[in-house]
């Protein structure tokens, strides 16, 4: 969110003050009649083309922008943490014993010792259901891969549906801007018997048109758009990593193999080394299972 406003800031700063050094006037750019025909136009637009349903995923997407925090190594290793210690239960005493974690993970002692991957409800839900299923339906390891491949496809083209409805309004926002420089044009046609100063300021009238078109499609909705790009990948990146790890264990993998698996999908810069991973996870602590419970209670009394 820093960034963001520090880059619109930068935007609007560097345009306006290389204006002022020109010793322009920032009065005449503010032309209520010209934002009015491009904004309107614009809002028009994405009414016409989007459905309802479409709208509240824009919507959701544009405060994601605000709202969604980045990955970082800490994110990724968490998150194989957490696997790390479901393919330990599921290893030692059967993967039925995973499931009184999957069901309820907001009970889960093993999903509690993470809770920044818990405060992520979707990736959770990939988790969890996953498991689910897998066990419910005692899936193989290729059906399991086939079924999140699924549901990872699905994600990512949710997210495409707002990216490309903004990628068309900034391909757009140029050519509103010649709308309202051309409508500019014919209030000054009209207004040419007047004085040459009416007439130059409706002409400077027109061009703030074209300009605030191009600045906006440039400098406001492109960025947007490409930063909405940008988030999608990473969480593409994301789920792949969690998608690698889950099936790698249902191929067979012992748990500190399908973490490797995973470790290898993640991007470079938010890779972690070997010897640091499996430090990690080896401090982890592996619940005991209830069977695991009732033996050692039996045993110490």
């Amino acid at each position: 969110m820093i960034l963001i406003v520090a880059g619109l800031l930068l935007v609007i700063g560097s345009v306006a003050g290389g204006y002022l050094i020109e010793r322009g006037n920032l009065l005449v750019l503010m032309q209520p009649a010209e934002l009015i025909i491009i904004a309107g136009s614009a809002a028009g637009s994405i009414l016409i083309s989007s459905p309802g349903r479409n709208l509240r995923v824009l919507w959701k997407a544009i405060a994601a922008v605000c709202t969604q925090r980045s990955y970082t190594k800490e994110s990724y290793l968490e998150a194989l943490k957490v696997l790390y210690v479901l393919f330990h239960i599921g290893r030692g005493a059967g993967r039925v014993a995973i499931e009184s974690h999957v069901e309820t993970p907001q009970e889960s002692e093993v999903f509690l010792a993470h809770p920044s991957l818990l405060s992520d409800t979707a990736a959770t839900d990939f988790i969890c259901d996953s498991f689910r299923m897998a066990i419910s339906a005692g899936l193989s390891g290729p059906e399991v891969e086939r079924l999140m491949t699924l549901d990872m496809d699905v994600q990512r083209s949710g997210r495409q549906q707002p990216l490309r409805v903004l990628t068309t309004l900034a391909d757009s926002l140029p050519g509103l801007g010649i709308i309202a420089a051309v409508l500019g044009v014919v209030v000054t046609m009209q207004s040419l018997s007047g004085p040459a100063s009416d007439i130059g300021q409706k002409v400077a009238a027109a061009l703030v048109g074209t300009f605030l078109g191009i600045l906006l499609c440039y400098g406001i909705v492109g960025p947007i758009s490409n930063h909405l790009e940008c988030l999608s990948k990473a969480r593409s990146e994301f789920l792949q990593v969690l998608r690698v790890a889950v099936t790698s264990f249902f191929h067979g993998a012992s748990p500190i193999v399908a973490a490797e698996a995973a470790r290898r999908t993640i991007p470079l810069d938010l890779r972690t080394s070997l010897n640091d991973m499996e430090q990690e996870l080896r401090r982890e602590k592996i619940p005991l299972t209830p069977a695991q419970q009732e033996a050692l209670a039996s045993r110490d009394a």
